[in-house]
């Protein structure tokens, strides 16, 4: 039967052997609640082939980032710091049920929300917030894939960086390559040609810490970067789809002319946001109630009733 209550886990390596011997807290947790419910509990290792044959076993399937590919399958994932965790049916962001949620927090949620806040800003970038300013350069954080313009993107990312300089005439853009991605030749040389026509244009690896605390704001498709400016309370203009775009300058919904122009012009609720967005809209796996909050993802995919 194809519902049989059989949990396979799809994990790599690494992933597989840390949850096999019980040192993966959310995998175990996860383990836990089917166990509880009834369900026998596999890991699997994780390839393309396997996760097809996932289709046609009895059971349910459980993805670590990958997409579903079936109706008895959902993906998880890190929403982005440990310990927060996400399990989905999908495994685009922007699909998540946090992306399509409104923002929203009550006045009785304000101080919890505010020593939270507090707590992952030292917890995460140290005494780095508190020497929070703004330096005149708009900060652009580059991901993969410069020359394409893909489905959830208004443009590719070195149009992104045109329409910056095109629509913010005065001041600096400092674009980052992202030092886990491998650049091709065509893509260094446009990179290289854009630097060369506009001199206030500058290239550099990495330093994401450095440059949210100076930046006046972030520009991103959508690199997680654009979410790590919140604890500096930096805004950001977002030229594509991704989860966290509830307080940004959204340019799917704006146009990338209003975005940019109106970007600095709102105060925006950061720890009202941060503390919404991780602690309410995701499975935070160190708390007691993240078993429960499991076991409504299951629920809620027809897994259990």
């Amino acid at each position: 039967m194809n519902d049989a209550k059989i949990l396979r886990f799809y994990l790599d390596t690494d992933l597989r052997q840390s949850a096999q011997a019980g040192q993966h807290n959310f995998i175990n947790k996860v383990a836990k609640v089917a166990e509880t419910e009834g369900f026998q509990v596999e890991f699997r290792k994780n390839s393309v082939d396997e996760r097809e044959k996932s289709a046609n076993r009895n059971g349910y399937a459980m993805f670590h980032m990958d997409d579903p590919i079936h109706d008895r399958a959902l993906t998880m994932r890190r929403n982005y710091y440990y310990p927060f965790w996400h399990i989905e049916s999908s495994a685009k962001r922007w699909e998540w049920a946090s992306a399509r949620a409104k923002f929203a927090i009550a006045d009785n949620d304000r101080i919890e929300a505010r020593r939270f806040y507090g707590f992952w800003q030292k917890r995460l970038f140290g005494g780095a917030h508190e020497i929070v300013g703004q330096g005149g350069f708009v900060y652009v954080p580059l991901q993969g894939r410069l020359l394409e313009h893909r489905s959830f993107q208004t443009c590719s990312p070195l149009e992104m960086i045109e329409t910056v300089l095109k629509y913010d005439p005065k001041r600096k853009v400092i674009a980052t390559l992202h030092p886990n991605e491998q650049y091709t030749p065509q893509e260094q040389t446009a990179l290289e040609n854009l630097v060369a026509k506009n001199p206030r244009l500058s290239l550099e690896f990495g330093q994401m810490e450095r440059l949210l605390t100076h930046c006046d704001y972030v520009v991103t498709q959508n690199s997680s970067a654009g979410f790590a400016g919140f604890f500096f309370e930096k805004p950001c203009v977002l030229f594509g789809k991704i989860d966290f775009h509830h307080i940004a300058a959204n340019v799917h919904a704006l146009g990338p002319e209003q975005a940019l122009a109106t970007v600095l012009d709102k105060s925006h609720d950061y720890e009202g946001y941060v503390w919404w967005f991780l602690q309410q809209m995701s499975i935070n796996a160190g708390r007691p109630d993240a078993e429960e909050k499991i076991r409504e993802r299951f629920v809620n995919a027809g897994w259990l009733t």
